[in-house]
């Protein structure tokens, strides 16, 4: 639950993490969290509207996410807004989860414009977009198969990690030498993306060291250290590619998998001079819905919301 002013500013933006509730089945179970979603969505709420002293004619409008996701989170989630919309007679705008993290962007740069090059990385997405201009978007590409916060999950697992896994193979990398245990790097023709040959080949380097019981630690850190050089360096492969496709003054690189330390240190010397680099802050990385206000600035309010758990752009 967020408070946001203008599509540009957080006044307020509150989380509650499921991670706890999920970490003991190594992902998330959607029934659990539906029931989650309902349980915790009016308290927080109450005190975004408390904390802040708002009545309902304060708000302009409610904005909700209606899509890609868990049909019962986001069941939940029209629903609560939806009450809330014909309670307080206030407009309510049903966001696309993945414009949302564009426009997480926007929140921390208050200046940014289109038309921008967007590179949106998350659990279930790795897409490279074009936004020539608010509200339209130009899939450049996309991954084949996995999406690289899942592959980062599967990879988290097969190393004896815990969830959720992207964090967990960032902190073990970051004391691993990648070049000790290389791994290959994804590559295919133009600007789609593929990570299922790269999880082989972690599963395969595992079992050639005698399976996890038998790789020391210092061998778990450089492996980690390596899975995570092939996914960052084929990310900025093609996000280079496509900006030298498609020149553009500004560059995004968002979603859960741009909180990755090594992504986001290496980003800007791929970008360099040839455009300005916006990556959210690490808070606005992780969904939140923050990032769904300031999508909602930019988009009609769209009456009864329609959820639509496999939406795309």
């Amino acid at each position: 639950m967020a408070l946001v002013e203008d599509g540009r500013r957080v006044i307020e933006n509150l989380i509650h993490s499921q991670d706890g509730l999920h970490a003991e089945y190594g992902g998330v179970v959607p029934e659990l969290a539906a029931r989650e979603h309902l349980r915790k969505l009016p308290g927080l709420v109450s005190e975004v509207m408390e904390h802040n002293s708002l009545r309902p004619p304060d708000l302009e409008r409610i904005a909700v996410t209606r899509g890609p996701g868990l049909i019962g989170c986001l069941l939940v989630g029209v629903g609560v807004a939806q009450g809330l919309g014909a309670a307080w007679q206030r407009p309510v705008v049903g966001v696309n989860h993945l414009w949302g993290h564009v426009y997480a962007a926007f929140l921390t740069r208050p200046d940014l414009e289109p038309p921008l090059l967007a590179l949106v990385v998350s659990g279930a997405h790795s897409d490279l977009v074009l936004m020539p201009a608010h509200g339209s978007f130009q899939i450049l590409g996309r991954t084949r198969d996995d999406a690289a916060g899942e592959a980062f999950d599967k990879a988290a697992r097969m190393l004896g990690l815990g969830y959720p896994g992207g964090a967990l193979v960032d902190r073990l990398a970051a004391g691993g030498r990648a070049g000790d245990q290389p791994l290959p790097r994804p590559s295919l023709p133009g600007l789609e993306f593929s990570f299922s040959g790269l999880k082989t080949a972690l599963l395969y380097r595992i079992r050639d060291l005698g399976g996890l019981p038998a790789l020391e630690d210092q061998t778990r850190a450089d492996l980690a250290a390596s899975f995570q050089h092939s996914v960052v360096e084929s990310l900025l492969d093609k996000l280079q590619l496509a900006l030298s496709r498609h020149p553009v003054p500004e560059v995004v690189v968002c979603g859960g998998v741009a909180a990755n330390s090594l992504l986001r240190r290496r980003a800007p010397e791929v970008v360099g001079s040839r455009a300005r680099l916006t990556v959210p802050t690490i808070k606005l990385c992780t969904d939140n819905a923050a990032m769904i206000g300031a999508a909602a600035a930019h988009s009609p309010p769209t009456g009864l919301v329609q959820t639509n758990p496999g939406l795309g752009w």
